[in-house]
């Protein structure tokens, strides 16, 4: 039997809760009794993408184009926010300390860089490459780099520990933070954003016949405008969830390649 589960954007237990009650919601529309699991921190995002009996979990786009076989896709979620403008993207946003004299990510470089893992997309790789695009010397321009920092709290937190300068946060768990712990979100200010990338998907690394993938699309569809769900929607920033091209995410593969050197101990 295939599980389900929501770990990249459960920021806290409550915003968990409200994925549990929507994915479980979706599932029950979908006719499938599929049971959801729970992945939480410290666990690896990457070892429960490597299971293969996902029926309907949250990838990062970047692990996707790498995973063999490839996941199949099932949606997209739509952030709410204006700033998304009604697409199923993302972005980085790069941030300081709030009460740091930087202004810009010029501003940064001669300081200490810290990153969730270098096999993130938004904590990591989009990062490296905006820097890149910044600076000749890339993450060389930096007197140093922290990494291992996992996730947005890592970042936030090690910025306010004063361990790094500057760090990426992945702009929808950024959102969701802002909405749900206002104060923690208030300790960091975006001085830079990398440009919209396609945001992590739902997928199944569990075989899912045409059908099935049918029953799912249009269960998360009608679970999103049912106005019984209106509040679930709210609390996770969604406007509801888009059908995602593989055409969109093939393309992070190279990214990551092409930012992999600037992760070595030498870079």
């Amino acid at each position: 039997m295939a599980v389900a589960n929501a770990r990249m954007y459960s920021i806290n237990a409550t915003v968990k809760s409200h994925w549990h009650r929507l994915l479980g919601a979706a599932l029950a529309q979908a006719r499938l009794d599929w049971d959801l699991i729970d992945h939480d921190a410290p666990q690896p995002l990457s070892a429960l993408w490597a299971r293969d009996d996902l029926g309907l979990a949250m990838m990062c786009g970047l692990p996707w184009s790498r995973h063999l076989p490839r996941p199949t896709l099932i949606a997209a979620p739509i952030p709410a926010p204006e700033a998304f403008a009604g697409r199923p993207v993302y972005w980085t946003d790069i941030v300081v300390r709030a009460d740091a004299p930087y202004q810009c990510l010029a501003d940064t470089f001669g300081g200490v860089a810290g990153y969730t893992l270098p096999d993130s997309l938004s904590g990591g790789v989009a990062f490296a490459v905006h820097v890149a695009s910044r600076h000749p010397q890339g993450l060389r321009a930096y007197r140093g780099k922290v990494g291992q920092l996992i996730h947005a709290r890592g970042v936030i937190q090690a910025l306010c520990d004063g361990r790094i300068d500057v760090g990426p946060l992945d702009s929808y768990y950024h959102a969701l933070l802002a909405h749900h712990e206002p104060a923690l979100a208030a300790q960091v200010r975006v001085i830079d954003r990398t440009p919209h990338r396609p945001i992590p998907p739902l997928v199944a690394t569990a075989a899912v016949d045409d059908e099935t993938l049918a029953r799912l699309r249009a269960a998360l569809h009608a679970v999103a405008a049912d106005p019984a769900h209106r509040d679930t929607m709210a609390s996770l920033l969604l406007a509801g969830f888009a059908n995602p091209a593989a055409a969109d995410y093939e393309p992070l593969a190279a990214l990551a390649t092409a930012a992999a050197p600037e992760f070595t101990p030498e870079s």
